[in-house]
């Protein structure tokens, strides 16, 4: 019951998952208060705009903040969405692959062991009757039957 449920845990897409949410969700706050605070500031100096504050431009009439495209909320997601990506994989989805590679079986390349002694014998008085089948066939013209 017990090593059913261990193969249950440790199968590769169902750890995916929880990593996923479980990191993904942890992760949200830290990175949005870093883009917040980092990232966000930035875009706004770069970008200058007055109604939107931020990097984006003005559609229509200026001062109306419902028509401003705020580019560096986009490009705040996706640097929240690589760091996340980044965190998850080198610290959740590497170790645990390295961690199955250990359990997996070693595989070697060396040649398989050579069959056991009463095997050899055993194929060898296949063979032999097999010889005798054919010579006894040849001899009757074909009409000894396999």
């Amino acid at each position: 019951m017990l090593k059913g449920f261990k193969d249950f845990i440790l199968r590769g897409n169902i750890v995916d998952l929880a990593v996923a949410v479980v990191i993904g969700t942890a992760f949200t706050a830290l990175v949005g208060a870093f883009s917040a605070s980092f990232i966000n500031p930035l875009l706004a100096r770069v970008g200058g705009a007055e109604v939107g504050g931020g990097l984006g431009f003005q559609l229509g009439e200026a001062g109306n903040a419902d028509t401003f495209i705020n580019v560096g909320t986009f490009l705040t997601a996706i640097v929240n969405f690589v760091i996340i990506a980044a965190v998850v994989y080198f610290f959740v989805v590497l170790p645990m692959k390295k961690i199955l590679e250990r359990m997996a079986p070693k595989q070697t390349d060396e040649a398989p062991p050579a069959p056991a002694e009463d095997v050899i014998l055993l194929r060898e008085i296949r063979d032999l009757l097999e010889g005798t089948r054919d010579r006894d066939a040849a001899r009757d013209g074909g009409s000894h039957s396999a």
